[in-house]
């Protein structure tokens, strides 16, 4: 039975079927519009991800948050937006000469890429202000919601700031910023999926220990270490180096790492590091969910919380397995996107299975 089913019989005698009713309906809404959305950030992120990998991203070189839904739509205009990008270094010093058709190709990257981000912004905000005023949002989700709609917004600003690193003096964005734009958009994406997972029915089912709930949350912040490790390797292109496994440039643990001073610098600056950091949090993450599967199996075989964490601890296996791939294949673009893509799909069950300890929102006055 779920939590919603063993709802005190007091709350449910305080209302009407109908309205009990009601309100199963409206959270089956709210899920499948945050549903949505969800799938929607997801291909935010894959396409964010080619965006990355066809070195498209500084293609257009103004932020226009409401007339740039428009892309050029004369020959003069694309002229216009060419001359642009051959102001910045990139084009200086990489893509000299670049034809207009060749511009055309990681122009249309971008503008996909910011088009959808805009489509997400109203995918959100439509719905919301509508199951808002229509009295289908419980009162306890509201603001929440109005949270994650502002952390949109911010995401939409820390894109911009990403794009502008790379604009005058470098022939590429920050590192620093790619990171946080890419982890900023999974923390969002997790957010979302936590609110959605609270409104659905939930198991009964004890967990394995009192303390498994610790031990989910620790997975899901290592999983978003990992992610934000992952686009520090990307921002420092250093999936293009040692690529073999398992030794790195000949040894288990390679020489020259934290070189720099301080020496936790390099972890941000130098891509040799960086990528053997992300390597090691991986071996954690991966040691870590075959734990807990362990744990939960001994402790509560059959359970909804045991199973998940055979689902978990295999998520994590393949993920691993394309990142492994895809760099001993010197990173193909199709490769690299399964990879990325793959990163997103184990934060969300990582969240799901994180939430299901805690159990639903209960339909009752007193919760609501």
């Amino acid at each position: 039975m779920s939590v919603i089913d063993t709802a005190p019989a007091a709350s449910n005698a305080a209302h009407p079927a109908d309205t009990l009713e009601r309100r199963v309906k409206n959270r089956r809404l709210v899920r499948i519009w945050l549903g949505v959305v969800l799938l929607m950030i997801f291909a935010l992120v894959i396409v964010g991800g080619a965006t990355r990998l066809t070195e498209s991203g500084l293609s257009i070189t103004e932020w226009k948050p409401i007339h740039g839904v428009i892309p050029p739509l004369s020959e003069a205009e694309w002229q216009e937006e060419l001359e642009l990008y051959r102001q910045i270094p990139q084009y200086q010093e990489i893509n000299r000469g670049m034809s207009l058709d060749q511009f055309k190709t990681i122009y249309w990257w971008e503008w996909a890429h910011r088009f959808l981000a805009r489509g997400v912004g109203i995918a959100f905000a439509l719905p919301l202000a509508f199951l808002w005023l229509t009295g289908r949002v419980e009162p306890r989700l509201r603001w929440p919601l109005v949270g994650l709609l502002a952390l949109g917004g911010l995401q939409g600003f820390v894109g911009w700031w990403m794009v502008a690193s790379g604009l005058t003096e470098r022939i590429d964005v920050s590192q620093y910023r790619l990171a946080t734009h890419l982890t900023l958009a999974c923390l969002i994406f997790a957010a979302i999926f936590w609110v959605m997972r609270a409104l659905a029915p939930h198991s009964g089912d004890h967990p394995p220990t009192a303390r498994s709930h610790l031990a989910a949350g620790g997975l899901v912040v290592l999983i978003i270490l990992q992610i934000y490790l992952g686009a520090l390797v990307a921002g420092l292109n250093a999936g293009w180096a040692y690529n073999t496994w398992p030794l790195m440039d000949g040894a288990i643990i390679p020489g020259q790492l934290f070189v720099t001073d301080p020496a936790w610098l390099s972890v941000f600056e130098s891509g040799k590091t960086a990528q053997f950091v992300h390597r090691m949090t991986a071996y954690a993450l991966w040691i870590g969910a075959l734990a807990h599967m362990v744990i939960a199996l001994r402790r509560a075989p059959g359970t909804t919380h045991a199973n998940r964490s055979i689902v978990l601890f295999a998520l994590v296996t393949c993920q691993a397995a394309v990142g492994i791939a895809t760099l001993l294949m010197h990173v193909p673009i199709g490769w690299a996107l399964m990879h990325q893509g793959g990163a997103v799909v184990v934060l969300g069950f990582a969240i799901a299975h994180w939430r299901a300890f805690y159990g639903a929102y209960l339909l009752d006055d007193a919760k609501v």
